[in-house]
């Protein structure tokens, strides 16, 4: 089945200058790893698939292309991620090509086209992650 009637999720994280990353990145500058917030972006699409009842371990695949206009800084108060699923494939392998976006306190800081994910159950998996190494 391939599902094209998509979805939306919304997650939020409130911020404190306490956060592990803000001592370390960038010493005297800091600020949260932007690939913390694509990881975010994955998870998420993965909890959906997940959500949608998809079995098995999720794995990213690739995004096509991410924008960084913004940063989150220690005096932020919450970020938001946004994903706007364009399709879904369940079929063996379960997929979600998604769009999404990360918010700082209401402002737009970072952009992805399709930030995919696959959740995929048993030995497929393993298959599918030595195929892509190779």
């Amino acid at each position: 089945m391939v599902t094209s009637d998509k979805g939306y999720v919304e997650a939020e994280l409130d911020i404190n200058p306490d956060l592990w990353f803000f001592g370390c990145h960038f010493i005297g500058d800091p600020v949260m790893p932007g690939c913390l917030g694509l990881d975010a972006m994955w998870q998420l699409v993965g909890f959906y698939l997940g959500w949608l009842g998809g079995e098995g371990k999720g794995r990213a695949l690739g995004v096509g292309e991410v924008k960084f206009t913004g940063q989150v800084l220690p005096t932020a108060k919450k970020v938001t991620y946004r994903i706007h699923f364009k399709r879904i494939v369940n079929r063996r392998l379960i997929m979600g090509l998604a769009d999404g976006e990360v918010l700082v306190d209401g402002r737009l800081i970072y952009t992805a086209q399709r930030p995919e994910s696959r959740s995929v159950p048993g030995y497929v998996c393993i298959l599918i992650l030595i195929r892509q190494s190779i």
